[in-house]
Parts: C-alpha cells; sequence; structure tokens
C-alpha cells in the first residue's frame, strides 16, 4: 500500500482529500504547512507528496525543494489556486522545480488518483 503525505493548510481540503485517498487504498497522513511535512516524512516516509503553494510557516516551493535534496525517491504533487495570484505561474514553476505533476484547484479527484495510479 502506497503511503501518501498531503501538506496543505486548509484543513477542510487536506480532510477531503485524505477521506478520498484512503478509500482509493492509500495509507495517508496530513501536515498542516512544509515544515511539518517534512517532520512528518522522517517518521512516515510517504512514497508521495501532494503539497500546496501557498502555505504559512514554509511554502509549497520550499517544501519540494527540501523533499528533493532530503527524500530524493518522494514522488512529488503540487497543487495551487493562489487567488491573488495567477496559480497557473506558480504550478508552472513548480513543474520546473522538480515537481511529477501539478493541479489547479479545484481539481477532479478522479484526475489526481489517475496520476497518482502512474506512480
Amino acid at each position: 500500500m502506497k503511503k501518501i503525505l498531503i501538506a496543505e493548510d486548509n484543513a477542510d481540503l487536506a480532510e477531503s482529500l485524505k477521506l478520498a485517498l484512503e478509500t482509493a487504498g492509500y495509507r495517508v497522513e496530513v501536515a498542516n504547512n512544509g515544515v511539518d511535512a517534512i517532520a512528518t516524512q522522517v517518521s512516515f516516509a510517504a512514497d508521495i507528496l501532494i503539497t500546496d503553494i501557498m502555505m504559512p510557516e514554509q511554502d509549497g516551493f520550499e517544501t519540494l525543494n527540501a523533499f528533493r535534496k532530503e527524500f530524493p525517491g518522494t514522488r512529488l504533487v503540487v497543487i495551487s489556486g493562489a487567488q491573488r495570484f495567477d496559480p497557473q505561474k506558480y504550478l508552472r514553476a513548480a513543474k520546473l522545480a522538480g515537481a511529477d505533476a501539478t493541479f489547479r484547484k479545484p481539481f477532479a479527484i478522479e484526475a489526481l488518483l489517475e496520476k497518482l495510479r502512474e506512480f
């Protein structure tokens, strides 16, 4: 069973994603920011990280870079729905920074599950 770590500061979205992913057969942990995600990864050893871009304490780019350095085998999925800025710019930058996949919020859970099955 693959393990997924979700780094998302929106508690409702994080719990919805967790429920959907667990229903699909994944083992899931949630962190509310990038700092917590790194600490959780040390003990949880997720196969896949799903991270938001805009988070307090440590944003998704910093988290993406930290995972690439400290946990190079982890697949990285970046999600963004930044209201004040163009989320597509952030998602393109995330791809350039090494994200394996990106999704603009709101996204269809089936599209995410399809991508996760490819990993």
